[in-house]
């Protein structure tokens, strides 16, 4: 199976499905059927250990869904017909490569992963996302050994094939995948019984150390008006949203004020550029409820940011908001409308900017379909969208579902 060369295009999933038996363990192939995500073969969740009280044996229970939506057990059983081939065909491989272009594509998984454990609690989707982030840690060399290395450091790093000249350092490649390694991090330290469990406590302090200094600071260090402050709109929200997560982790003073220099200029004045987030933002021509920007620092010109990046700046500011920082609720509707009527006027509709103007695919996977858990009308949309169907899309959907129906009992 082939990659694909932008993967914000990507349609690394649309393979043919494997035969059933490839998704089951040995006790399931026996009956013929799944039960549960649990009943799969994976990798083993981490022991408690003897001073500690267990994890509870079974996920709490899921809210129902609103009214007429799509139910989060639905959107796990489509999840589930997914797992089990992607993880062996995709993700697994691609988390044991030491070429950091496949890291790009891995951002997916791990993405898919921790949304499903967020929508359902099951601890075998968040081992699983650990099990990625553990092998991409194992497989990281010193700059100073890499051949091609451009800088030559003693950092942690990987080479990429697809760099020019090959097997240069990337740090796109990097940062696209590790602002859901960092958002995994933050479920681990936000979730109470993970975060006590000696288990998960220990990955998550060795794989948070590994970060602050093997992605943060390395790239900071090496240059950050170069590597940081990047020169588009969506390969800067990858660092603000690295930064946001890493200021609600770190016990350092110092870090967290260095993180939170980083998403706040990046938000509201660029160093190097001039221009942020924030002062891109200006409301559409054609719609003034919805939002239009453009991804060059220097420029308002339409057609604007392609909704294929686009996708990126969303998955930031989706975080951002439900964290309570910087992006407000009035800053949400308007990004409710840019997708519902300028990017998806109507079923089968898509257009390629934010303007409204060309020729879309629809694939709004990695961020603009997170816009669902703010408005059931279009999570209902999203439930009959046919485009991108893979686990990332299924996740999200459930996760959708989930933050729909605990706003309802509030």
């Amino acid at each position: 199976m082939s990659k694909p060369r932008c993967s914000c295009h990507s349609r690394l999933f649309h393979v043919p499905v494997l035969l059933l038996s490839l998704l089951l363990c040995s006790a399931c192939e026996a009956v013929g059927r799944i039960e549960t995500p649990e009943a799969q073969a994976l990798p083993a969740a981490p022991s408690p250990s003897p001073l500690e009280e267990p994890l509870p044996s079974t996920p709490p229970a899921v809210p129902p869904a609103p009214a007429g939506l799509r139910s989060v057990a639905s959107w796990e059983g489509m999840f589930v017909e997914e797992w089990g081939r992607e993880h062996m065909q995709t993700f697994l491989p691609w988390s044991n490569s030491r070429d950091s272009w496949d890291f790009y594509n891995l951002a997916y998984g791990l993405d898919a992963n921790t949304a499903m454990y967020r929508a359902t609690g099951r601890r075998a989707y968040l081992d699983r996302a650990l099990l990625y982030v553990n092998n991409l840690v194992a497989s990281a060399r010193v700059s100073s050994s890499l051949p091609r290395s451009q800088f030559k450091d003693g950092y942690l790093g990987w080479s990429s094939s697809l760099s020019d000249p090959s097997g240069q350092e990337v740090p796109l490649y990097e940062s696209y995948c590790w602002r859901y390694v960092t958002r995994l991090l933050r479920v681990i330290r936000e979730t109470p019984e993970l975060y006590s469990s000696s288990a998960y406590r220990t990955q998550y302090d060795r794989l948070l150390a590994f970060t602050e200094k093997n992605i943060f600071e390395k790239w900071f260090t090496r240059g950050a008006n170069d590597f940081v402050y990047r020169n588009r709109t969506h390969m800067a929200a990858h660092w603000a949203f690295i930064a946001m997560d890493l200021s609600r982790m770190t016990t350092d003073p110092e870090l967290k004020a260095r993180y939170l220099e980083v998403f706040d200029n990046i938000n509201h004045g660029m160093p190097n550029f001039p221009s942020s987030l924030r002062a891109k933002l200006e409301p559409n021509p054609d719609h003034p409820a919805a939002w239009f920007w453009n991804d060059k620092w220097d420029s308002n010109a339409q057609p604007g940011q392609d909704v294929a990046h686009a996708n990126n700046v969303l998955a930031f500011i989706v975080e951002a908001h439900d964290a309570g920082m910087e992006w407000t609720d009035s800053d949400i509707r308007r990004f409710v409308v840019t997708l519902n009527t300028i990017i998806w006027p109507a079923p089968k509709v898509y257009a390629d900017f934010v303007d409204g103007t060309g020729q879309g695919d629809g694939w709004f996977n990695d961020g603009l379909m997170k816009l669902g858990r703010y408005d059931v009308n279009l999570q209902r949309r999203l439930e009959q969208h046919r485009v991108g169907q893979n686990s990332q899309f299924f996740a999200n959907g459930a996760l959708n579902v989930r933050l729909l129906s605990e706003q309802t009992l509030q």
